[in-house]
């Protein structure tokens, strides 16, 4: 069986035994799970001692976790099975670290694929390491401020109006896509500053494509409008999306966060929740401002294009 590791790690402004209570007492791993945000209405059943749970749900499977080992403020071990989609145990491990006046956490797990899955192995590696980040990003919030700033609300199926768009197209490294599409949004909104009555709709995002095992992704930064403007600047090209059915998943709060609902549409694509129309690439919408909303109060919605 094809044997993997996965190593991911995030620096917390947070002390040693306040990141060790959250990380070690599973009570509170519903709150920052990366896999049980995925499925809000998915079974969580803790043990009285905080020891261990178990969970079930329709999309993200079941399983149970159950603590090995502890040295307090430093590391916890768990042994971790999933039973469905299919059975498989993996060793999970949490090193927890002084660094300066904060706290390192390095989280680690080693498992095997089923055989019949080695070639899923490059894709699973990377796919497990965003899950990670994920996760480490809410555990990092809810040490530092009490609360993780991204809520889920599956809307479903409704309507898109469609629109014509102009916007920047680039090619970039994933873990670089915020502070890129942070200058691309910023170019833009400077050069429509003056020309405000013809922007038609919020500002979207349109994902083109993802390589996850190269951690690449090509999108264009958008922003629809009634008319194109004359004599647009160099590389602002133009488009459209097409007035479509679409399936929405809105979040709530911190553009860090985003991959929440990205997993979540993917789980539910992968569930059959909804069918993809081809030839309509995934969007997001940024409901409100970017720069003038709290970062916990910024809006925005996931959009796949359904038939």
């Amino acid at each position: 069986m094809p044997k993997f590791h996965v190593e991911k790690s995030i620096i917390i402004d947070s002390s040693p035994d306040k990141v060790y209570e959250f990380v070690s007492n599973l009570s509170y791993w519903n709150k920052w799970s990366p896999w049980l945000v995925l499925e809000p209405e998915a079974t969580f059943t803790v043990a009285e001692d905080g020891d261990s749970y178990t969970w079930e749900g329709e999309r993200v499977g079941s399983g149970e976790m159950k603590v090995l080992n502890r040295e307090e403020n430093k590391a916890v071990d768990y042994d971790l099975h999933f039973l469905k989609p299919w059975k498989s145990q993996a060793d999970i491990r949490f090193e927890i670290k002084e660094h300066g006046k904060q706290t390192k956490v390095t989280w680690l797990m080693d498992s095997k694929l089923p055989f019949f899955m080695f070639f899923m192995k490059n894709m699973m590696v990377a796919m497990l390491g965003m899950d990670f980040n994920r996760g480490l990003n809410m555990l990092k919030d809810l040490a530092e401020i009490g609360e993780v700033q991204s809520k889920l609300d599956f809307v479903g199926e409704t309507d898109y109006p469609g629109c014509t768009y102009i916007g920047l197209t680039r090619e970039v490294a994933m873990d670089d896509m915020g502070p890129a599409m942070e200058k691309d949004f910023g170019f833009l909104m400077e050069y429509m500053a003056d020309k405000k009555d013809i922007i038609s709709l919020e500002p979207v995002s349109i994902y083109h494509k993802f390589e996850i095992v190269k951690g690449k992704a090509n999108y264009t930064a958008a922003i629809p409008v009634s008319e194109v403007p004359d004599n647009l600047p160099n590389g602002v090209v133009t488009g459209k999306i097409p007035k479509t059915r679409i399936y929405k998943l809105r979040h709530t709060g911190k553009y860090d966060h985003l991959g929440n609902p990205w997993s979540a549409m993917m789980n539910l694509q992968r569930a059959k929740v909804f069918k993809p129309a081809k030839g309509i690439h995934p969007f997001e919408s940024y409901v409100n401002s970017m720069t003038d909303t709290d970062p916990k109060d910024l809006i925005t919605d996931i959009n796949f294009a359904v038939k």
